[in-house]
């Protein structure tokens, strides 16, 4: 017989409410985890869709996503020069608010060179851009259709086709335009500026802007050589793609990974207060029963594993029905959720930890009980 079981099929309705409530807890913790996880992803996402090896970037700057960097356009035919590298391409960033239906959208802009490194790498939807101005290609969750026209800057664009989870470091989707359209677009004064800095013999600056500079080497060549090579010029500073994924990740999100981390072992410690507290109420509810049980010769282990079985099960019925519950909803998030079997699991090991220490209140109150109890009125 499995008093355990036996307990909670006495009080099911009870114990399943009470499972169903941890159960929302927990798949809040279940979900922090896959947020993290889904913000690490949307950080690369941008880095790795060129497929690069190196990247060159302004002097004394990370990188074009960690802060402001403005290189020479002509800099990628010195780059695409140096041992070992096999193709180059030119590449600017921009974040952008536009109107579009009737409401804001924000978006991240990123330019490419045609037939260069750093365009759109599988279209979903639609085609690649095939004229040199006002197309572009858009990420599905900009809500843009195929067709659709967007103004951007002075000028309007037609969307010829679509990605899918393509999007910045700040969850923003990733519109893909021509090197040049997006160079006049972050880098072209408007026509009333441009006329005040040539009232003031300031001059108006060229468009040949660039923020980072990509390629690719050879197999046979070091990317750190091809690096350190480029940076030989002293208004450049070169990584490679490992060097810009490890700045992304401690850098852009290292903050929001220690604030989801704190979030997450709180919600853990008020998980384990409140099984504490359901497992010491429930223990409570039947003194008069444990009593009975050491009346009539029954181990302590029996009444020990009685309570630590009813935690256990709580924790894991509780975990079972978060998972299913974040697992149906995840795709409603507003930023990416990716739930990892390997996160499930080292949050199942926690959890039955958590439960195990949590019974404590209750066994210790359990083997309290004086069996006398079981014979009072």
């Amino acid at each position: 017989m499995n008093l355990a079981f036996r307990d909670i099929r006495h009080s099911l309705g009870r114990f399943l409410l009470t499972c169903f409530g941890l159960s929302m807890l927990l798949g809040v913790v279940l979900s922090m985890i896959g947020i993290y996880r889904g913000m690490v992803e949307d950080a690369l996402t941008v880095a790795r869709s060129p497929q690069a090896d190196i990247w060159v970037v302004e002097s004394g700057t990370r990188g074009p996503f960690a802060e402001s960097s403005r290189i020479p356009g002509d800099t990628r035919e010195a780059i695409a020069r140096l041992h070992g590298v096999t193709s180059a391409g030119a590449l600017t960033f921009q974040s952008v608010e536009t109107q579009h239906g009737g409401q804001n959208l924000r978006l991240y802009v990123l330019g490419y060179e045609l037939d260069r490194l750093g365009g759109p790498r599988h279209i979903v939807a639609g085609r690649p851009i095939a004229r040199s101005h006002y197309e572009l290609v858009a990420d599905r969750r900009s809500g843009l259709s195929l067709g659709d026209r967007l103004s951007l800057g002075r000028n309007s664009f037609t969307v010829v086709g679509l990605t899918e989870n393509q999007v910045s470091s700040s969850g923003d989707p990733i519109v893909y335009l021509t090197l040049r359209d997006s160079q006049k677009l972050q880098f072209e004064l408007a026509p009333s500026a441009a006329r005040r800095e040539m009232a003031r013999g300031a001059g108006v600056s060229g468009t040949n802007t660039v923020n980072a500079i990509v390629a690719r080497v050879s197999e046979n060549v070091a990317p750190g050589d091809v690096a350190e090579a480029a940076r030989q010029w002293k208004h450049l500073a070169a990584m490679t793609q490992a060097e810009q994924e490890n700045i992304l990740t401690r850098s852009v999100v290292e903050r929001a990974r220690k604030q989801i981390g704190l979030f997450t072992a709180i919600l853990l410690a008020v998980s384990a207060v409140i099984i504490a507290l359901i497992i010491y109420t429930m223990t409570m509810d039947k003194l008069r029963e444990i009593a009975t049980l050491k009346l009539i010769g029954a181990p302590d282990r029996t009444i020990i594993g009685l309570i630590v079985q009813q935690a256990l099960a709580m924790g894991v019925i509780g975990l079972v029905f978060g998972a299913i519950l974040i697992t149906l909803v995840k795709d409603k998030f507003p930023r990416r959720v990716i739930l990892e079997p390997a996160d499930g699991l080292a949050l199942a090991s926690v959890v039955l930890i958590v439960c195990v220490l949590a019974s404590a209140l209750g066994v210790r109150l359990a083997l309290k009980v004086d069996p006398g109890e079981a014979l009072k009125g």
